[in-house]
């Protein structure tokens, strides 16, 4: 129940900003619309790219514009704050809590995430809907797989995250490093371009990086993309990262917390 609290604080923290939710839906939205325009430039040059008709190429634009702030696409996601606690040094008051500092930061993280899901997911995804012809499964169950890997997508989006943010026990400014993390996790999530419509062996690389399971294997499942044996191994390779980052995560904080110098000696 203690994290269960730590989660249910922070969807209520995010719950207040309205105004800052209101100003990301209208971003997500607008910004929805010019990448679709370019899609369809593109699908109409390139009818099948990737595999995906047109409907399930505009599904992953506003499948990307509705979990940009849930699954932290753009970095951040409130993890920018662990990093200024540790450079402040009042990480050493987290670390006096009963509680571990990973599980305490991802509870606050799929608070955040809820809401943000709810908060700036919906209503660009229904305004996509209702300007474009969207491949939205009418299958509850697949709904539900759905958001199962998008849950499983937070998880190795906070795992990478977190990893980042430790490395600020021994960077000076984590800054520049949290910057290289959040464009890669824009380039290689498919928040640009969706990774089956990359060439060659750089789309068949971009697959198998834990990225992979944040955007592309999420909306995968939402379009129908996957099914049967396919959907199950998606859903694998998603739970596989997060376990194998959660896990590195822990021995690197293992290591940076051994001995923690903080501001005062």
């Amino acid at each position: 129940m203690w994290y269960t609290a730590v989660a249910a604080g922070s969807f209520r923290r995010y719950a207040t900003y309205r105004i800052a939710t209101a100003a990301g839906v209208f971003t997500n939205t607008v910004f929805g619309f010019v990448i679709a325009y370019t899609y369809l430039a593109l699908w109409a040059e390139r009818p099948h790219l990737g595999g995906y008709d047109r409907a399930q190429a505009l599904t992953f634009v506003w499948t990307a514009q509705a979990l940009l702030a849930a699954s932290a696409l753009l970095f951040g996601g409130g993890l920018d704050e662990l990093q200024a606690r540790i450079r402040s040094g009042d990480i050493a008051v987290d670390l006096y809590r009963p509680a571990d500092l990973q599980l305490w930061w991802l509870a606050a993280d799929l608070g955040r995430a809820g809401f943000q899901l709810i908060g700036r997911g919906v209503v660009p995804m229904a305004v996509g809907a209702l300007f474009f012809p969207l491949a939205l499964p009418a299958d509850p169950t697949t709904w539900l797989l759905f958001l199962l890997s998008v849950a499983l997508g937070v998880v190795v989006s906070f795992a990478l995250r977190y990893l980042v943010s430790l490395a600020s026990f021994w960077l000076l400014d984590g800054a520049g490093l949290a910057l290289i993390a959040g464009l890669a996790c824009m380039f290689f999530s498919g928040m640009v371009l969706p990774l089956r419509a990359f060439p060659g062996s750089l789309g068949d690389l971009a697959q198998l990086l834990p990225w992979a399971a944040i955007l592309q294997v999420p909306t995968d499942v939402l379009i129908g993309a996957r099914s049967g044996a396919s959907l199950l191994r998606g859903l694998a390779f998603q739970a596989a990262w997060g376990v194998a980052l959660l896990a590195l995560g822990r021995l690197v904080q293992a290591a940076a917390t051994r001995k923690v110098v903080v501001q005062g000696g």
